[in-house]
């Protein structure tokens, strides 16, 4: 089966080929990944402002990163930011709404998801929420403690566990740049019996479930959704949506003029 995805589909900016797709076109290429199996992993990653910032920081995993086999852009101002390319973005494509809808659409097809994410103790407690908002949804779960590495013993175990469940989908929910690293690992490491698709997709469990308030469809829509999230978690994501948000824009400069050059 031919996936919907070639160079001619994506975007260069930032020194990453992001598809150039709507979410719907997105959903329906995740949704045929994940129904196949025989090929490699497929590593999708959703970059926000936050990540294009690290990555600028951090030359060897922004060389890894640019591997994923998908890339979507999460963030709204790396939407607003392609426009200086000849071939603009049409709309955000976010690892929360990716969530949830292909954990609905896996409901209704009979596939599989296993989450690497939560806090130890909380298994069941995910498992119960799972049920309540994905009735009829297999997923199996992992849940690691803050000292999870990826290249330790919990992540060997957590392997182990996906290879057990044979999962069609695994959302990956540690944070940058943990769950990067764990996808890439687990990707070169199976070669059979693999998940198709590794989705690195941060706080979007939490979202799905519940556990956590996204900001209104009107505040998501004009990009304001930064500052809903920055509002209910000052402490921890200040430096996120502030500091990050400046050197964003230096950043985005130095990209406007090499787009310049190369017309």
């Amino acid at each position: 089966m031919t996936l919907l995805t070639d160079q001619k589909n994506t975007t260069r900016l930032f020194d990453l080929d992001i598809q150039n797709q709507t979410f719907a076109e997105a959903h329906q290429l995740l949704m045929q990944t994940a129904r196949t199996r025989g090929n490699a992993s497929r590593v999708v990653v959703t970059p926000n402002v936050d990540h294009i910032v690290r990555l600028d920081q951090q030359a060897e995993f922004k060389q890894l990163y640019s591997t994923s086999d998908l890339i979507f852009a999460d963030g709204m101002p790396v939407v607003w930011a392609s426009k200086i390319t000849k071939h603009p973005l049409p709309e955000r494509v976010t690892g929360a709404d990716l969530f949830v809808s292909l954990c609905r659409a896996a409901s209704n097809e009979g596939l599989s998801v296993f989450v690497v994410g939560g806090m130890p103790g909380q298994e069941t407690e995910l498992l119960a929420a799972f049920a309540r908002v994905y009735p009829g949804l297999q997923v199996d779960l992992f849940c690691p403690s803050m000292q999870f590495t990826p290249e330790g013993a919990e992540a060997d175990e957590a392997i182990r566990r996906i290879r057990v469940a044979k999962p069609h989908i695994v959302f990956i929910c540690l944070g940058m740049p943990k769950q990067e690293y764990f996808a890439f690992r687990y990707r070169r490491e199976e070669s059979t019996d693999n998940a198709p698709l590794l989705m690195c997709v941060g706080a979007a469990m939490e979202f799905a479930l519940g556990q956590k308030q996204r900001a209104p469809l009107w505040m998501q829509k004009i990009g304001m959704e930064w500052f809903w999230r920055l509002a209910s978690e000052p402490r921890r994501l200040w430096q996120r949506y502030t500091t990050q948000g400046v050197k964003f824009f230096g950043i985005f400069f130095r990209e406007y003029r090499k787009q310049k050059s190369q017309r």
